[in-house]
């Protein structure tokens, strides 16, 4: 019987969150993979198992704990390959967010243990928080031919500081950080209603929108996860409305939306519907000289300013 993941899967392509393979396995069939697997530093913490853990420290040779992580981090995105047709990702350290060189020699250490643990670097790629320092690090690694995710993103002018970049995705986070460890802040909002949706939603729609106005090659990939338990289709349905290239979700929200039926086409129809203004129009098709680097954001872009 046909379910609600099936029709989204016929709309968009859709990742999996989450690095345990029980997930991934019970989401896919000979006939349906998941495109991509996203993670991160949480994820991997939330998955690691004993046993995984001795492994990594065993396959690491004693080496140091940065190396022990990166190892794990691989040995986990492993057991998720078999179901996949793209890439797994792995999110360099919040540590060297403002870092250039520390954002691209963490990048290049964690692809080439990838590649020591026999998964080509053509089906890794790094998710980078898009700060001023971090967009730069993704452009020079997307030079280099190590695929780049941009993250961490809430606004259009981090869009477009990714689309300069070259990042192959960009994940515009659909919830606060906060949601998944402070109960109380998730709040469900209504879908379609002007002024009542979830504030990310027109962000999310304005990027989706600039980047089909500028014909970029960079993917959207939302990221929708559970918040304590809290799922609910109906803002699945309204992100696949916008149209991303990509959507990735949680165990929790796959797992609701295999139990429930498709629903009708309609319902895909983006209610608020956005067109860009003549400001937004002009940050679609800034173009950036990149011969020096410092250079790359003359484009007037508000980003996340280095911490004080």
């Amino acid at each position: 019987m046909s379910t609600l993941l099936d029709q989204v899967r016929t709309l968009l392509k859709v990742d999996v969150d989450s690095m345990d393979p029980a997930v991934a396995s019970r989401h896919t069939s000979d006939s349906a993979k998941f495109v991509d697997m996203t993670s991160n530093q949480a994820i991997v913490a939330g998955t690691v198992t004993p046993e995984l853990l001795a492994e990594a420290v065993k396959v690491s040779g004693g080496g140091s704990v940065e190396r022990v992580l990166d190892v794990l981090t691989v040995l986990l995105a492993r057991r998720v390959l078999p179901h996949l047709t793209g890439n797994v990702h792995a999110q360099t350290s919040p540590s060297v967010g403002y870092s250039v060189e520390g954002t691209v020699n963490e990048a290049r250490r964690i692809v080439t243990t990838f590649e020591e643990l026999s998964v080509p670097r053509a089906r890794v790629c790094i998710k980078i928080p898009i700060t001023p320092e971090g967009a730069q690090a993704c452009k020079i690694l997307q030079d280099e031919g190590i695929q780049t995710l941009g993250t961490c993103v809430f606004g259009v002018e981090q869009a477009i500081a990714a689309r300069l970049a070259g990042c192959v995705y960009l994940a515009p986070y659909f919830n606060e950080l906060c949601v998944h460890f402070e109960e109380g802040v998730w709040k469900a909002y209504k879908v379609g209603v002007k002024g009542e949706e979830h504030p990310m939603m027109d962000v999310v729609r304005t990027i989706v929108t600039a980047y089909k106005t500028k014909g970029t090659k960079t993917k959207v990939m939302p990221a929708r996860r559970v918040s304590f338990g809290i799922v609910t289709a109906q803002e699945v349905i309204a992100l696949v409305a916008l149209q991303p290239d990509h959507l990735t979700l949680s165990g929790a929200v796959l797992d609701e939306l295999a139990s429930l039926p498709p629903v009708p086409i309609n319902q895909f129809d983006d209610i608020l519907k956005h067109e860009l203004t003549v400001e937004e129009l002009k940050s679609a098709y800034i173009v950036v000289p990149w011969e020096c680097p410092n250079r790359i954001y003359s484009c007037r872009t508000r980003l996340p300013s280095r911490r004080r």
